[in-house]
């Protein structure tokens, strides 16, 4: 198997260091490619960079309405969140909506991924807690379906509990694509993980922008997530956060979410294709450069969201005094623009 193309490098000094490979793949809802680099055959975890697909079993349980969760709270739900205030309540009161409380979630703790959350904490005393976990909203959403179904909120991270069961049959209706026991791997959070090829991830995200090849009930859920989650860039991240940076950049035209180990998943809404990404060496930072440089080709960004986009495709990298030291960027095979001109997407 041919090694994926370069994707990304860094520089140190007057040298390359680092040399980061990948695979990216651009598709339309009825699975046609329309640009690809690499291998987008090989099966990936998504990891959290698929949320928002997870998302559509909170809404297809009755859980929104019963519980009364709003926009916001959907959006929370999509989310790898700083542990910001506004993330932290806003999880402690969906678990208060459904008569929980945060000794329900099973997602673990880490301090609050925000420095200023994260100093604001300490400095009062406080310890971290499960509210502050990245996924403390994907949890409470969780718990809220099993709360609609009325079933055993315990283990509801097992991935044969009734809940994940649940999220699995959902993820593989947008897929068009079946997830086996035998790809399947914990995530961070304790939730599992399965794995499929790229391209089925750039797929799906088209289905769920376009609604094609879903039912009418999926369909409406997704266009709820993608609506919530735009309109609440905040919420999906925070303070920093590419996801939140370029999607407030851009409006309702984009969504997109990164996942752990170098992986991002998109759609652009207006044009109704959807994009997957991984970093074979799972660096974040430079899946970042390498999408920011994919949506340049892809997107037709405004001055202002180029501008934004360019300054994530080649980042200036900083010693600890504030010296320049190098930078690391994306490289010209990311740029699938020809590939979309050869292959018109109307």
């Amino acid at each position: 198997m041919a090694a994926n193309p370069v994707l990304a490098r860094s520089v140190r000094g007057n040298w390359v260091e680092n040399l980061h490979r990948g695979a990216i793949c651009v598709a339309d809802a009825e699975g046609r490619v329309l640009a690809s680099v690499g291998d987008i055959d090989r099966d990936i975890f998504p990891r959290s960079a698929i949320k928002a697909v997870q998302a559509v079993a909170l809404l297809r349980s009755g859980a929104v309405e019963r519980f009364g969760y709003s926009a916001p709270a959907i959006a929370l739900a999509c989310a790898s969140h700083n542990g910001e205030p506004a993330h932290t309540e806003l999880a402690a009161a969906m678990l208060a909506a459904a008569d929980l409380d945060e000794t329900a979630l099973e997602c673990g703790i880490h301090p609050p991924i925000d420095p200023a959350a994260r100093k604001a904490l300490f400095a009062a005393g406080g310890k971290p807690g499960t509210l502050h976990n990245a996924c403390s909203g994907k949890h409470a959403g969780m718990l809220a379906v099993a709360r609609a179904l009325g079933i055993e909120l315990e283990g509801y991270s097992r991935a044969d509990h009734p809940v994940q069961i649940a999220v699995r049959q959902r993820v593989e209706e947008i897929l068009d694509h079946p997830l086996t026991e035998g790809k399947c791997g914990t995530d961070g959070c304790s939730i599992p993980t399965w794995a499929a090829p790229l391209r089925r991830f750039a797929q799906g995200f088209a289905r769920m922008a376009t609604g094609t090849g879903l039912s009418p009930e999926t369909a409406a859920a997704a266009r709820t997530i993608f609506d919530a989650a735009t309109r609440h860039p905040f919420l999906v991240g925070g303070t920093g956060s590419f996801d939140t940076e370029i999607m407030a950049a851009f409006g309702d035209r984009l969504m997109i979410k990164f996942g752990a180990d170098g992986v991002y998943c998109g759609a652009l809404r207006d044009s109704g294709i959807g994009f997957a990404l991984k970093c074979d060496d799972g660096s974040v930072p430079a899946a970042t450069a390498m999408v920011a440089a994919l949506l340049l080709s892809i997107a037709e960004p405004d001055a202002a969201q180029k501008s934004l986009l360019q300054s994530r495709a080649r980042r200036l990298q900083h010693s600890w005094s504030g010296q320049d030291v190098g930078w690391l960027e994306a490289t010209p095979d990311v740029d699938t623009e020809h590939v979309l001109r050869e292959r018109p997407l109307s």
